[in-house]
């Protein structure tokens, strides 16, 4: 066991923010003391949307909301990581307590409400870094915004130009109204209004959906999607949906996140595999904890994956691990590498 897979033990015993406030701080200490990861195995090696990625395993947004330590989390072995939900101006976030551990399902509900910095402090962040791993940038719209689109669009015409992709978040269950923007009068404009703002620069931009969503919504966004222009499409964001669940904190309001949102979660990631096929590139999230749920993730559609409450529980150690693993699937079932396994469930 590592040395911070050991603090990622004692965090636990703090209250949950409080934990992961001290997790961003010695995640930049790592960025000093870690050298930089041996080369990946070149079967792991993902071309996406423009980007060649030397591993498909992605820290998910959440953890760094402000851009404030992703080279230190590139040196635990992630092929990209994903800062934010960064929105345009600075906000509190919902009061605390608002994130919580559910230990015995292996879970978190978190009702953060896009607590940041703004996207200032995120772009200053930014372009003070020093490494060279590739990193996303997700933004959204600022609670007590009267216009939400012209929110992204300012995020990103800021952000764009200091990251390798850009996703937009509308799906998130902690901003009242927000979820509204997957309706297809609104992404429509949404997505529109985006295309436009990166004219020709080709900057990649991704989707985030909820899991929660019906076949009829799910359809809706497919077709917005296919004609819209965008790259990607990242399934998905945390669930409101309560399934059994153990701990005292099961019935706390917000999101959803860890190993009961694996099954559900890909079920819609293969779902819009069917409908969109090759058309845009899609990133599975949602209860990863191990390389046969990641290897579960790509059979099911996913070119990329991202993970966030595992980590948790298990320490950094646990990119290695799924990285080790996703290989001996691959061998088990003869693919020569994850390209060659993506949408095998599916297809």
């Amino acid at each position: 066991m590592s040395f911070f897979d050991s603090a990622a033990g004692l965090l636990r015993a703090l209250p949950a923010e409080r934990a992961h406030n001290l997790t961003l701080t010695l995640a930049g200490a790592a960025a000093r003391l870690l050298p930089r990861p041996a080369a990946d195995d070149p079967r792991l090696s993902v071309s996406a949307f423009g980007l060649d990625f030397p591993n498909p395993v992605g820290l998910a947004a959440g953890f760094d909301k402000n851009a404030q330590v992703p080279d230190a989390m590139a040196k635990f072995g992630f092929g990209f990581v994903e800062c934010g939900t960064v929105t345009p101006r600075p906000q509190e976030g919902n009061p605390q307590p608002r994130l919580f551990r559910l230990t015995e399902d292996a879970a978190v509900i978190n009702r953060m409400g896009f607590n940041n910095g703004g996207m200032d402090q995120a772009a200053r962040n930014l372009k003070a870094r020093r490494g060279g791993g590739l990193v996303g940038i997700n933004i959204g719209a600022n609670k007590d915004s009267t216009d939400r689109i012209s929110d992204y669009v300012l995020g990103f015409a800021v952000l764009a130009p200091l990251a390798d992709y850009v996703t937009v978040n509308v799906s998130s269950p902690n901003t009242p109204g927000l979820r509204g923007l997957q309706n297809r009068e609104e992404l429509t404009r949404l997505l529109d209004s985006l295309i436009a703002a990166r004219g020709g620069k080709r900057k990649p931009i991704l989707l985030k959906i909820a899991p929660d969503l019906d076949s009829h919504a799910l359809d809706e966004i497919a077709d917005v999607v296919r004609t819209s222009g965008i790259e990607g499409l990242i399934v998905s964001n945390t669930t409101i949906a309560r399934p059994p669940l153990k701990s005292s904190h099961a019935q706390e309001t917000g999101g959803l996140s860890g190993a009961p949102l694996l099954a559900p979660s890909t079920e819609v990631l293969r779902g819009m595999r069917q409908r969109l096929g090759k058309s845009v590139t899609l990133v599975g999230v949602g209860g990863i904890a191990g390389g046969a749920d990641a290897y579960a993730k790509i059979r099911a559609g996913a070119s990329l994956v991202q993970l966030y409450t595992a980590l948790v529980y298990q320490g950094p150690s646990l990119v290695a691990r799924i990285k080790q693993e996703l290989l001996a699937c691959l061998d088990r079932d003869g693919y020569a590498n994850v390209t060659a396994a993506v949408g095998s469930g599916t297809d």
